[in-house]
């Protein structure tokens, strides 16, 4: 009986190893992207029985008069791998997709995946080199990221947001300066963390001596939501507005329930001279707002890709009739930093040109950062490496 056991089990240890042999030399491992070493890059698909096989990636032109991106076509191969080769692409983080007749799909061979806001998920292609060195994470401490849940009186909701910590915060006993990092339209929470891998640029600049220790607050710009749509289903609000009055009402919580709740939950420095806020698009308006209401609460401010717009197109409408003596007030409160950042190809420059011009009216000092492109996380990824490395100096 003994023997007729050993045997059954070992029977049964072939058959398991044979059948999970089977299983693992039909799956075939597709490499894609494939990173030569001049940067070009080969992109591949396993689908036989499609027809049409095409790329769409962040760095290709758009088609004239239409806001859709230009395609390139792979080419069928054996086994039914679609494949194609691109010229080499400059250093950055860049997001594609393939599109398999009409329909759009992620590159199922590469596990780095963003969610651009509410609107698309793209597969995450990392070109390596100087000017995305910072994009990853290198050798050395690492800053904490925690998804904070806290309760927000203002907008009667419990909310959530990320906020960073720096290396050694948990092993200190030092108070920090706070920055305050506003994501755009269509965006939320994870923004910031993912798309703009905001962590791993404050983890380089900080370890190189670059930038000062410092917490990142990143919240929901977004008053009617909870947290990311991901997270929780959307929340009909008393803050939403057809006159856009719902962004005040985002600006009036981050005064009087985010920064509170930092203040008195976290290790930081409370004082106008150790806050900065700072924000693209949507977030660059809520900066403009939050510095002109309070002209006295923070003394680092950067506008990214926002200048004075007409909105209304988005209903919003705002009221201008203050902004000359809201200028003139946080003039008064002498900031030692504000700083713009705009795009040349940005569909909002000419509202940063109309926003410089007022300023200078009224002598107000600041300093201008024009890049290249548009309206795009290239440029704002940038921007953040620059503005992190000026403040609390």
């Amino acid at each position: 009986m003994k023997n007729i056991k050993k045997l059954f089990f070992l029977i049964l240890t072939l058959f398991s190893t044979q059948l999970f042999s089977q299983e693992v030399g039909q799956m075939e491992r597709i490499v894609s992207p494939e990173i030569s070493a001049n940067n070009e890059v080969t992109f591949r698909i396993k689908a036989p029985g499609a027809n049409s096989v095409k790329l769409s990636g962040n760095w290709m032109p758009n088609v004239p008069q239409s806001p859709n991106r230009q395609l390139v076509d792979l080419v069928k191969g054996e086994k039914g791998i679609w494949s194609v080769k691109i010229p080499a692409l400059a250093p950055e983080l860049y997001g594609y997709s393939f599109i398999i007749d009409s329909v759009s799909t992620l590159d199922p061979a590469n596990l780095n995946v963003a969610r651009d806001g509410m609107f698309r998920i793209e597969s995450q292609l990392y070109i390596p080199g100087p000017a995305s060195e910072l994009y990853w994470a290198k050798e050395g401490p690492k800053g904490t990221i925690q998804q904070i849940w806290y309760e927000s009186p203002t907008l009667q909701l419990t909310r959530r947001m990320i906020v960073y910590t720096p290396p050694g915060y948990n092993a200190s006993k030092d108070n920090y300066p706070v920055m305050y990092l506003l994501h755009g339209g269509g965006g939320d929470e994870e923004a910031w963390p993912t798309l703009g891998v905001a962590p791993n640029i404050l983890d380089n600049l900080i370890n190189s001596g670059k930038a000062k220790p410092m917490i990142v607050v990143m919240t929901n710009g977004n008053p009617g939501q909870a947290a990311a749509l991901t997270v929780t289903p959307p929340i009909k609000s008393n803050t939403q507005s057809p006159q856009g009055m719902a962004s005040m009402m985002f600006e009036k919580s981050l005064v009087n329930d985010v920064i509170p709740y930092i203040e008195a939950n976290f290790r930081v420095k409370k004082n106008k001279e150790s806050r900065a806020v700072t924000g693209l698009s949507m977030g660059g308006l809520q900066t403009q707002n939050l510095s002109f209401e309070n002209p006295n609460l923070f003394q680092y401010i950067g506008v990214m890709s926002m200048g004075f717009a007409d909105l209304s197109r988005f209903g919003i409408k705002l009221d201008t009739s203050k902004r000359v003596n809201q200028i003139l007030e946080l003039k008064k409160a002498k900031p030692t930093l504000y700083w713009i950042a705009v795009g040349k190809d940005d569909f909002l420059y000419e509202s940063v040109v109309k926003m410089r011009k007022d300023l200078d009216a009224q002598q107000f000092k600041y300093i201008y950062r024009e890049s290249a492109g548009g309206h795009t996380w290239t440029n704002w990824r940038v921007y953040l490496s620059e503005f992190a490395t000026m403040l609390f100096k």
